[in-house]
């Protein structure tokens, strides 16, 4: 795991909280976004714990960088608010979640556990909180166009279980509501995240909130 913030007392406190987890080690920390890449090649860590606000390159380049490169480390964002545009926009950017500075330490050890064994920090259902908090009415009509564009890719089946991952659906109640097993739902996710290039279940959920079809 690597840590990255640019205030070292965060740094330290993270590292003890982290420490502790007989099952976690940090393989390195970063004052700044810049430091990042160069860090991530030489550690290889399987998770970052990302400061959102850095003074020079910030937490959403350095995931947006990060996510782009193959065999990309998962990321966590570390954030001071709840619901906040820049924390939408890591999660567009293929971020797994995010957690509150003041979270309780157990549940960050137990965010990056999670995420660590590829599950999303964020349930659906607080990721469509998030989303209905943090954005109005989409001002910028082309986005609705674009995103609907790309989920015209889809099959229909596809698209239904796209919309009910957007709805804040677990992989069972997707099954029993569209009359498939929990196998094939979780077939059906994966084809989705491929097709679109898309990294996680957040994201889908990004997506189907932009087409507006959790609204017709």
């Amino acid at each position: 795991m690597l840590l990255v913030d640019d205030d070292p007392l965060v740094r330290a406190g993270l590292s003890f909280m982290l420490g502790g987890a007989a099952d976690l080690a940090i393989v390195g920390e970063a004052a700044d976004g810049s430091e990042v890449p160069a860090l991530v090649a030489e550690t290889r860590p399987h998770v970052v714990l990302m400061d959102i606000r850095m003074p020079d390159v910030d937490g959403l380049a350095a995931t947006e960088a990060l996510r782009a490169r193959p065999d990309a480390p998962e990321v966590i964002v570390l954030t001071t608010f709840h619901a906040d545009e820049q924390v939408l926009r890591a999660l567009r950017a293929g971020a797994a979640g995010f957690v509150l500075k003041d979270t309780a330490p157990a549940e960050i050890v137990e965010a990056v556990r999670r995420v660590a064994s590829g599950a999303p920090v964020l349930s659906p259902g607080v990721t469509r909180q998030l989303i209905t908090r943090a954005t109005g009415p989409d001002p910028h009509q082309d986005r609705r166009a674009r995103a609907r564009e790309r989920l015209a890719e889809l099959a229909e089946r596809e698209r239904e279980v796209a919309v009910a991952v957007g709805r804040g659906a677990a992989n069972a109640e997707i099954a029993a509501e569209l009359y498939m097993s929990v196998a094939t739902v979780k077939a059906h996710v994966s084809r989705i995240l491929a097709k679109l290039g898309l990294n996680n279940r957040v994201q889908i959920a990004l997506l189907t909130h932009d087409a507006g079809l959790l609204d017709d």
